[in-house]
């Protein structure tokens, strides 16, 4: 979520379009954030005696954001559609919308507790969502000629994210041979984006400030694919997730070495981009140790349960600080009248 979102010139008539906030689609990466730190605290209350009513309560604001956001960015196309296209053909915004369909199936995992009909049927509209948008995406990055610059990882999100939060919930509502199918889908994807993305990082110019946090989802593969393959699995964990989590806390500490590097971009929303990865960190190592885990899972567990708090409610308080001070959302562009034929 660390683009610039603010609205293009598009010369909507602006009493019409100011009336929706502009609320661009790396939002949904709040949802993202929510919904991951209230599964870990349902992983972590299965472990530990802590109030499962604190998890349930995280959910439950996540399905409150994800409702806000669904009405508001459905408005946007209707009342600033010349806008919503605009980010719908930007070569990094594009990428975020995405997003809305894995927040909805991570808000089926939420309310399946509940609702296992609301839960199958926000799956499956979020599933419908995901598949056609990475494929919709994916075919226009296959033709080629695009700008080395606008490669980050926000490239995960269509098929990688997609993918492994899908194995997540139909594991979760016992279709892990669905689940299976979506996790390879994920995985490997995973493993040639990153080669792609690896390769624009060591060679390329470096980000631009406003890009930086991004690279708080590179956390995001190895940390939601540890959670999926045990959403898929079954027994005590084994080696091809324990390298995950390996791979994980690598790239959580390389993540910690570059902050100072990432910070020379002030707080904004796209910060919301580490959240993600740190809860899935916090699920998959919790998880584990409920399968039977002894090693150091079971070591880490609590402390990488403790990190993921910390991350999610800092990166919240500022998020509502910028809220208050009327910071969160880009402004919308003025209107340039056309000029004289």
């Amino acid at each position: 979520m660390a683009v610039d979102v603010s609205l293009p010139n598009t010369g909507a008539p602006p009493n019409r379009a100011s009336r929706v906030p502009p609320v661009p689609a790396a939002f949904f990466g709040i949802v993202l954030g929510l919904a991951g730190l209230g599964n870990s605290w349902r992983a972590a209350a299965a472990i530990w005696p802590l109030p499962a009513t604190i998890g349930e309560a995280i959910n439950a604001l996540a399905v409150i954001v994800w409702l806000v956001l669904v009405v508001l960015y459905a408005a946007k196309w209707v009342v600033a559609r010349p806008a919503a296209l605009a980010e719908a053909e930007n070569p990094v915004q594009c990428c975020f919308i995405g997003l809305a369909g894995v927040s909805t199936m991570l808000i089926a995992l939420a309310v399946l507790p509940y609702s296992r009909k609301a839960a199958t049927l926000l799956l499956i509209a979020g599933m419908l969502f995901t598949v056609l948008f990475a494929l919709w995406r994916t075919g226009i990055l296959w033709r080629g000629e695009r700008d080395p610059a606008t490669t980050t990882a926000v490239l995960y999100l269509p098929t990688v994210a997609g993918s492994f939060v899908t194995a997540i919930v139909a594991g979760a509502m016992g279709h892990a041979d669905w689940g299976q199918l979506a996790f390879g889908a994920g995985f490997f994807s995973w493993l040639a984006i990153e080669s792609v993305l690896m390769n624009r990082l060591l060679t390329g110019p470096a980000l631009a400030a406003p890009l930086r946090p991004t690279l708080g989802i590179q956390l995001a593969p190895p940390a939601v694919g540890a959670v999926a393959y045990l959403s898929v699995t079954s027994g005590v964990p084994d080696m091809l997730v324990h390298a995950m989590l390996g791979y994980a806390i690598l790239q959580t500490m390389l993540l910690c070495r570059m902050l100072p590097w990432i910070a020379k971009q002030p707080f904004a929303a796209s910060y919301w981009a580490f959240t993600f990865g740190i809860t899935a960190l916090s699920t998959a190592a919790s998880r584990m140790v409920a399968r039977g885990d002894t090693g150091p899972a079971e070591l880490l567990a609590p402390l990488l349960f403790a990190i993921a708090n910390i991350v999610v409610i800092g990166v919240a308080v500022g998020t509502i600080v910028l809220l208050v001070r009327g910071k969160l959302l880009p402004a919308p562009a003025a209107v340039v009248p056309p000029k004289a034929a």
